[in-house]
């Protein structure tokens, strides 16, 4: 293997801090071909699928591949804004006031990236090494530490390192699900929408779901939604029957972590619960999840069961509370670092 060096390196250059801020991914545009080119990528992952890779491929190239791009690709034109896929320009926005909140604080390079699609890991993290970022901290932006996401962006980061000659320090952030922060923000975020909207009948806190057999195979996530939940429950002191925890998102036949999303949105009106709020705390930033599937497509559901008011809380995206934990998450993992005084 032919290793990446740096043949303009100088004696004596100054080194720098580097922090590499990700999420999952967006196509490039919002049509077939590009989704066709993002979701290869993505549902090429062994961490997102877990199935023999032949039997997986012949399926995925098969079937999948010549289906799903052309019927997504009109889910994302739904949300495409005039700056692009939401998720990306709102990470782009997050860096920009990230930087802000610690220019006096720390000295350091910030750049984003995108697990899946472009801005890719590599991209980022090569920007860093130009810029000789020596010390270099990975902040995938989600909450729950999920093998199928905060494992996979590792899995791609180290792909990425072992080409390169001079490896940097690294450290790594796999979660941040009880940060008093996020549970102050999450919190903060539901308080301003029931003083707008009225206290409903439920809460709702949907998370992404995945696989049932991960969690039996000894995966963290299921556990550690539950306990953001929790802890937000107790922040607001919140009754056990004001609030159900729900996964959403499913795809495939086998079975998913549950209660799934849409099944509960369809039983609450036969019970009698025709008013809710609903939220989606493992998501830092609204995306096709949020903004299609949990404010239109499951709103739908729920009015139809015979629902009368949905509410959807949006994600925290740049809120302050938001920034200040992600500002205070990078100062506490630098921490002893030559750059990070404090």
């Amino acid at each position: 293997m032919k290793y990446i060096g740096e043949k303009n390196y100088k004696h004596g250059s100054k080194e720098k801090l580097g922090v590499l801020i990700t999420n999952l991914g967006t196509p490039d545009k919002p049509n077939k071909k590009f989704l066709k080119l993002y979701l290869k990528e993505f549902l090429s992952d062994p961490r997102v699928i877990e199935i023999p890779k032949f039997f997986w491929q012949l399926i995925l190239r098969g079937i999948i591949l010549n289906v799903r791009p052309k019927k997504i690709a009109k889910l994302y034109k739904s949300i495409w804004t005039n700056k692009g896929a939401p998720l990306l320009a709102t990470l782009k926005k997050q860096k920009t006031n990230i930087k802000k909140n610690l220019k006096n604080k720390v000295n350091l390079e910030i750049e984003i990236a995108m697990r899946y699609g472009n801005p890719s890991i590599e991209h980022g993290l090569n920007i860093l090494r130009n810029k000789k970022c020596r010390r270099i901290l990975i902040f995938p932006l989600y909450p729950q530490y999920c093998a199928a996401t905060t494992g996979s962006t590792f899995d791609a980061v180290s792909n990425v390192l072992k080409k390169w000659r001079w490896i940097p320090e690294l450290r790594f952030i796999n979660g941040y699900s009880e940060e008093p922060i996020y549970i102050d923000a999450i919190s903060e975020s539901i308080k301003k929408n029931w003083k707008k909207n009225g206290k409903s009948q439920k809460l709702i806190f949907s998370y992404h779901g995945v696989p049932k057999k991960y969690l039996l195979k000894g995966d963290p996530y299921h556990c550690y939604c539950q306990k953001t939940t929790r802890l937000v429950a107790e922040k607001m002191k919140l009754k056990e029957a004001d609030y159900i925890t729900t996964f959403q998102s499913r795809f495939g036949p086998e079975e998913w972590l549950t209660p799934y999303t849409d099944k509960t949105l369809e039983n609450l009106p036969r019970n009698g619960i025709k008013n809710l709020h609903i939220l989606s705390p493992g998501f830092s930033s609204d995306c096709l999840e949020t903004i299609e599937e949990l404010d239109q497509e499951n709103r739908k559901i729920f009015l139809f069961a015979g629902g009368q008011k949905y509410h959807y809380i949006p994600c925290l995206n740049n809120d302050y509370l938001h920034i200040k934990l992600l500002s205070n998450l990078i100062l506490k993992h630098t921490r002893g670092w030559p750059e990070n005084n404090n």
